[in-house]
């Protein structure tokens, strides 16, 4: 005999889109922006803000990605 089918229904909605947080776009965009910024500056020919801003980027990126990542998993309900 042949099981009966039944339609199985999800309390929860999942959609992609769900994981697209502002909090973790707005970090985003900001580190995008500056190094678009530092970009900029070095075709500018200021190669001394440049650096700088490399300086502060190679500290600021790892930083940012960790704490996104982490506020990411705390806060996504799987």
């Amino acid at each position: 005999m042949e099981p009966r089918p039944f339609k199985a229904y999800s309390f929860v909605s999942f959609s992609p889109l769900a994981m697209l947080d502002p909090t973790i776009l707005t970090i985003g965009i900001i580190v995008l922006g500056i190094a678009i910024i530092e970009g900029i500056l070095e075709r500018w020919g200021v190669i001394e803000l440049g650096d700088q801003f490399a300086k502060v980027m190679r500290f600021i990126l790892p930083v940012t990605f960790y704490s996104a990542l982490i506020y990411f998993f705390g806060t996504f309900m799987f």
